[in-house]
């Protein structure tokens, strides 16, 4: 087969998934027979020629009319890789295209675009490093800086005249979108998208928006997107779902009626993992997409998931984070805030989250938007390896440990008296973090999501 034909054959097949097809009986109640069945495509109450054109454009990387770069969105969100990007299959590809350019010179994937190099900034269209993309799996997301953040120059430690900020972040999968996005619950005191968005920063307030985002920085259309282009793609995406009950939950939700539980069926272990699940995750990963923070806990907050993390100065440390990969650590760049009394601090990361939208950073704790992300959703995590905005946590059980490190942190820098909410289930204690002893049953029950 010809690699030109893979993404018509990926397409059938997300459609193959997506479409499934109802057999309704015309006429009376007599028995069924094949000249009386109409096969009648379920789009999920969208429009079904709208869900096609998407899909063909989701996976077409001529685009004829945008001249753009070659990519399509299935080169980053890869149709066998759960519509995602992971690391493994991004060195997979980078070593394929080395093998084919053996033979023909001019073999291309374009996946590989000097964009996403890490040489870019130095070396523009003759940019050939990328490590980043082949051993992290991120990608480069340029944002424009908020008028009082500057970055630090590390050659002078002094402020640069950049006006951009470059962070490295997956690509999130684009199953189940239908359930995530802007949700009117639990409002952030700013924008943009003060109750969730697309993006793992809550940028985009539309699946059309993050399309068209997608299209012109990563794609690097020169034409203007045509709406209905945005709108195909949009469809499409409303129709890919993790499994067949995450998708009736979608479709009751939308109907008014009562959602069914999207659980398959749960053994002892799993169902004791549900119950720590409940406690210690889902007043950050509730509602039914498991994306939606619950009141009291904010909305927006830091997991401490960016490089350099958190190191406790107590001995013996209270708290002991494994620490960030070095080829994820040389991501980090010092910014230099300005804040609103005129006071400049500085600050470490490697990648800001929400303060790049607002630069709104230095406010009471944990109110500013410094190293702020939105709630990603957790169904078919057991699929979506690796984990977080950086891919930095390898395994469920990376995930896991991370968290009750991230409890135990919680509890250490709390003011006396305090019980933060994110860390206590009714605010007297500190008992929402998972003990070792209820870390297979969680694990387990996450493997079922």
């Amino acid at each position: 087969m010809r690699l030109s034909h893979l993404p018509i054959v990926a397409c059938c097949l997300a459609l193959t998934c997506t479409l499934t097809l109802k057999a309704e009986h015309a006429g009376s109640a007599a028995p069924m027979d094949a000249a009386s069945v109409q096969h009648v495509p379920d789009c999920d109450g969208e429009p079904c020629d709208a869900v096609i054109r998407g899909a063909r454009a989701f996976f077409d990387r001529r685009l004829r009319d945008l001249n753009a770069n070659g990519r399509s969105c299935a080169d980053c969100h890869m149709a066998t890789d759960h519509f995602q990007l992971s690391p493994a299959n991004a060195e997979a590809r980078f070593r394929f295209l080395q093998l084919r350019r053996r033979w023909d010179p001019e073999a291309d994937d374009p996946l590989f675009r000097p964009i996403d190099a890490d040489d870019f900034r130095t070396n523009g269209q003759n940019a050939t490093d990328f490590t980043n993309l082949r051993r992290n799996g991120l990608i480069r997301v340029v944002l424009p800086l908020p008028l009082n953040i500057r970055l630090i120059d590390p050659a002078t430690n002094q402020p640069s005249g950049e006006v951009v900020a470059d962070v490295w972040r997956a690509v999130p999968s684009v199953n189940d979108v239908r359930l995530t996005g802007p949700d009117g619950i639990n409002a952030w005191p700013r924008g943009p998208n003060e109750t969730g968005g697309y993006q793992l920063d809550g940028r985009m307030g539309t699946l059309q928006e993050q399309a068209l985002g997608a299209l012109v920085n990563h794609a690097q259309s020169q034409n203007p997107p045509p709406p209905q282009l945005l709108d195909d793609l949009a469809s499409f995406q409303r129709v890919l779902f993790t499994n067949h009950r995450v998708r009736e939950l979608a479709n009751a939700l939308n109907a008014g009626t009562t959602p069914p539980d999207p659980d398959p069926p749960l053994n002892d272990l799993e169902q004791q993992g549900k119950v720590v699940f409940e406690r210690a995750c889902a007043h950050c990963h509730g509602g039914a997409g498991q994306s939606t923070t619950q009141p009291p806990v904010l909305r927006f907050h830091d997991i401490n998931t960016q490089c350099p993390r958190p190191i406790d100065t107590v001995i013996p440390a209270r708290f002991v984070f494994a620490p960030c990969a070095p080829s994820l650590e040389r991501n980090a760049r010092t910014y230099e805030i300005t804040l609103a009394n005129g006071t400049k601090i500085r600050r470490t990361s490697s990648d800001p989250g929400r303060a790049l939208l607002t630069g709104f950073v230095g406010g009471p704790p944990p109110t500013d938007d410094w190293n702020k992300f939105d709630v990603p959703g957790l169904r078919g995590i057991r699929n979506t390896a690796p984990y977080f905005h950086n891919n930095s946590a390898a395994t469920l059980e990376d995930v896991v440990d991370h968290y009750i490190e991230l409890f135990k942190r919680v509890r250490a820098v709390a003011a006396p008296g305090v019980v933060p909410p994110v860390a206590s289930t009714d605010g007297v204690h500190f008992d929402r973090q998972p003990t070792l002893e209820e870390r297979p049953a969680l694990l387990a029950y996450l493997r079922k999501l």
